[in-house]
């Protein structure tokens, strides 16, 4: 160790020597150490926020859809069967940890008809608050409803901004009634316009109400893909005494004494066509999955060797697409990281070997009177190692400011990374062993005699 300490105090000394050509060696490190932290950041930075745009899109959304109804060995397709309800919902948010949010969905296909203006939104969407999380919607204007409003089964929704704009042309659409397959809404909020999907399909042509107002007063079974309102015109009227049907009265009935001993099934009165969740991040989709097919067939009471009641969906090709970005900046950067190191490393092999050089009379003395090849070694190592380091830390505090810099005047996202700020520290020091071994090697293997001879 106090060998150690000598061999540093020496390399300090030579470096002060020519403070001038120091500076000078560890600037070349400076800028790529900075470059390389600044551009980690600012990528870091971007990448969260493509991530969050891609989220937003549905990338990190599982839909659980209910299983195939069949009769007389025919299949009703996917969705048909009533096995999903508000409840299944609830545990999920309840006891799934890979999940961030839920929201149960009952869906219609109908008429909405504002004065003498009418639409038929793409998407009419009976469900919670929560959905406005999971699927990341924000408010342009007005506000949500509620959880209560859920409960009461109020006669409120939102607005996307296509449904506005075809029925609220030139007029604010808060306050203002609509009615649904002649139920009568009251629009208090208008959604953030999100565009069209990967798929193409416009997700501002929505209409988002208390799933008991959709399920009990409007569609009052589980959707179909059709115009509901067109479909039930020429058989059916609904008319204002039909709109509170009794099966309003309770929202979860409570089978009797006798439903209970009869069927060893629980009797699920109120279905829900899908369910909405969202996984905490795209990289926990895998056991969100998991945990929600292991819940719903606990819940189900399904015995192993029968299938899923209920399907899951992911957006797998999201998913890749944002893992592929990821892959692609993190590549981009080492590659600038690697370039950047390369050439300051090269600016330090350069300035030791001219030392070298330099200091061959000084390395011949040094041996003359003891001093072996190993403390020879030590030595210019021991300054290339101080002069990458010294340059390693300037580099991280000049990567900062720049960080900083960036996002103040040019406002773009930027994220600070502990691991890129260890890393710099950690590969400084590397660059300054291997780019400082082979002066070092040649230093210590110098002929004592020839060195002293040398002028």
């Amino acid at each position: 160790m106090k060998n150690l300490y000598r061999t540093f105090r020496m390399a300090l000394h030579a470096l002060r020597r020519n403070v001038m050509r120091a500076i000078l060696t560890t600037l070349g490190i400076i800028i790529g150490i900075a470059a390389v932290i600044a551009m980690m950041e600012i990528g870091s930075g971007s990448s969260a926020a493509i991530q969050a745009t891609i989220a937003s899109m549905g990338a990190n959304i599982l839909l659980v859809r209910p299983g195939t109804a069949s009769s007389g060995g025919i299949s009703s397709g996917a969705g048909s069967s009533m096995t999903l309800t508000p409840q299944d919902c609830e545990a999920l948010l309840r006891e799934c940890p890979a999940l961030r949010g839920a929201a149960p969905v009952v869906r219609a296909r109908t008429q909405v008809v504002h004065g003498s203006r009418n639409w038929v939104p793409f998407f009419v969407y009976g469900t919670t608050p929560q959905l406005l999380d999971v699927r990341e919607w924000q408010i342009a204007a007005g506000e949500a409803f509620t959880e209560r409003d859920v409960r009461n089964g109020s006669k409120v929704c939102l607005l996307g901004q296509t449904i506005v704009n075809n029925l609220f042309p030139n007029e604010s659409p808060l306050g203002k009634e609509i009615r649904v397959k002649n139920v009568a809404f009251t629009v208090i909020g208008v959604l953030v316009p999100k565009g069209a999907n990967m798929m193409g399909m416009d997700q501002d042509d929505v209409l988002l109400a208390p799933w008991t107002t959709i399920k009990y007063r409007v569609s009052g079974t589980s959707a179909t893909v059709v115009n509901q309102s067109a479909g039930a015109a020429a058989s059916q009227v609904n008319s204002l005494n039909q709109l509170y049907p009794s099966s309003a009265t309770t929202l979860y009935p409570i089978p009797s004494a006798t439903q209970a001993a009869n069927t060893p099934l629980p009797v699920r009165f109120t279905n829900v066509d899908e369910i909405f969740a969202a996984a905490n991040s795209a990289g926990e989709m895998p056991t969100a999955i998991a945990q929600i097919t292991a819940l719903l067939r606990e819940r189900h009471r399904l015995r192993a060797d029968e299938p899923d009641d209920f399907s899951i969906r992911d957006m797998t090709e999201l998913t890749k697409a944002v893992t592929s970005i990821a892959d692609l900046m993190t590549k981009l950067l080492l590659v600038v990281a690697l370039i950047s190191l390369v050439v300051g490393g090269v600016g330090i092999m350069n300035i030791m070997l001219v030392s070298v050089t330099e200091r061959t009379h000084e390395i011949g003395l040094r041996m003359a009177v003891g001093a072996r090849g190993r403390d020879i070694l030590r030595q210019f190592l021991f300054e290339a190692v101080i002069l990458c380091l010294a340059g390693g830390i300037l580099g991280i505090l000049g990567g900062e400011l720049c960080s900083y810099l960036v996002t103040k005047f040019l406002r773009w996202p930027t994220l600070t990374s502990v691991t890129a700020i260890i890393s710099a520290v950690v590969v400084s020091a590397g660059v300054g062993i291997v780019f400082g071994f082979y002066p070092a090697w040649k230093a210590s293997r110098l002929d004592p005699i020839e060195a002293l001879r040398y002028e």
